[in-house]
């Protein structure tokens, strides 16, 4: 140990690495940081950042450069509202506690340029994460998590900057994730045992014979653990493709349905026939609408949610979210001034809904998921209707 007990120092021959375990929203981190880096004058610096939260950090004008057109297109509107809601639950605590979230990893910026020593980005993708999250949870987890995450938006939380000191402390941090593997293992390998490894990989990649590494203090156990061995970081890397039951699976529903009109079409009467019809596009048409008008849509959105759900429900490769999302998009034409309060305005619900930005992802998504169970409504309707 160091002089802090929150600094790790571990060796590998004449090389000498300390890891300072930090929290996210704490003064006393920021301290032991630039302490650290100024007594000690390392070679290298690394911080749990990739690029695109290294960008997040210090750029603030990077909200501004998003298309929101392209982030509905790719696909993107769930992982950029669960970044948001991740951030507004930092920074609703960071305002309590008097401290900006990531001011450590600013502040292992600046020490790390002041002393000269060379500053190295050693987590993994944000986006790498997420997906391997996201494959590997199962959907009623994955409905656990979304619920979660749509929480956080608007969780209050009083926490005192001893509770949060004590929170980097080793017996408190393994009884949580204890308790955390418990309740989400799926979540908590890709989220933190795989970044453990990555971040002790890069880490011990790193130049220099002196080297500070500024990580979550829930990470430094893992890390030490796996300091040392051979870790395949080019695998960590990889997003992996379904599962051999998932692409099918998705498929299911609109199969069925289209089999039973099939058989309603040729085996049952005309008038039989246009009640399996109504069957599924009434729930479709009506729920995807009402979501989104929920989520505060224009009018014409909503109309083209309606329209477009029992069609995109028997087509996987489009949502009948990404149509509404595009519609809204080009109805509330989100500015360059919405695009730069969306930190701000994630941090309560009136924010959310007052930012043209943040409104139309809502809508996207919110169009979707009343597209989802549209469609399982109906598809149970039509085939109780098979009989």
């Amino acid at each position: 140990m160091d002089r802090s007990d929150n600094v790790t120092v571990l060796e590998q021959g004449d090389r000498r690495f300390h890891i300072v375990g930090t929290a996210h929203v704490s003064r006393q981190s920021v301290e032991e940081v630039r302490e650290l880096i100024e007594r000690v004058r390392p070679d290298t610096v690394c911080i749990e950042l990739d690029e695109n939260r290294f960008q997040a950090l210090t750029d603030e004008e990077r909200w501004k450069k998003l298309d929101i057109f392209q982030v509905i297109k790719q696909k993107r509107v769930p992982f950029l509202l669960a970044n948001l809601a991740l951030s507004a639950y930092q920074t609703r605590l960071g305002e309590k506690l008097g401290v900006k979230p990531g001011a450590e990893m600013l502040e292992a910026i600046k020490a790390a340029d002041e002393v000269g020593a060379e500053l190295v980005l050693v987590d993994r993708d944000i986006q790498i994460t997420l997906k391997r999250t996201w494959r590997n949870v199962s959907f009623w987890n994955k409905l656990k998590l979304m619920g979660a995450l749509l929480g956080s938006f608007f969780e209050e939380e009083d926490v005192s900057d001893e509770e949060l000191e004590n929170l980097k402390n080793g017996e408190v941090l393994g009884d949580m994730m204890a308790e955390f593997s418990e309740q989400l293992p799926q979540v908590k390998v890709p989220l933190i045992d795989e970044r453990d490894s990555y971040l002790i990989s890069s880490i011990e990649s790193s130049p220099g014979q002196n080297v500070v590494a500024v990580v979550g203090a829930a990470h430094v156990p893992g890390m030490v653990q796996k300091f040392g061995t051979s870790i395949d970081l080019e695998e960590l890397d990889v997003i992996p493709p379904p599962g051999k039951v998932g692409p099918w699976l998705k498929w299911l529903i609109p199969g069925i349905v289209l089999a039973a009109f099939t058989w309603g079409y040729f085996k049952v009467s005309g008038h039989h026939f246009r009640y399996m019809l109504a069957a599924w596009i009434l729930p479709n048409a009506i729920l995807a609408g009402l979501f989104s008008l929920i989520a505060g849509s224009r009018v014409l959105t909503a109309i083209a949610a309606f329209v477009a759900s029992p069609i995109t429900s028997l087509n996987p490769t489009i949502q009948a979210g990404m149509v509404a999302g595009l519609v809204e998009a080009w109805l509330r034409r989100p500015t360059v001034d919405d695009c730069s309060r969306v930190r701000e305005d994630s941090q309560s619900l009136r924010g959310l809904y007052r930012n043209r930005f943040t409104r139309v992802l809502l809508v996207s998504i919110m169009a979707s998921l009343g597209s989802a169970l549209g469609a399982w409504v109906g598809g149970t309707w039509v085939v109780t209707l098979l009989r």
